[in-house]
């Protein structure tokens, strides 16, 4: 199971799915932001691709 940290800045009473903020995973370095739902999702749940890619950019 991985750990995240959501930062929600702003985000649009009328429209749920338009929101602003930055995702850390718990016990690594760096942020990614996010400016929709689907970024956001997308960060959450990344394919293996993304977060083998996102892990070596970090260092991990």
């Amino acid at each position: 199971m991985d750990n995240y940290i959501v930062r929600i800045y702003r985000r649009k009473k009328n429209n749920p799915r338009i929101l602003v903020g930055v995702v850390e995973e718990v016990g690594a370095e760096g942020k990614k932001a996010f400016s929709n739902l689907d970024e956001l999702w997308a960060i959450l749940n990344p394919t293996k691709n993304q977060l083998a890619s996102w892990k070596r950019s970090k260092g991990i």
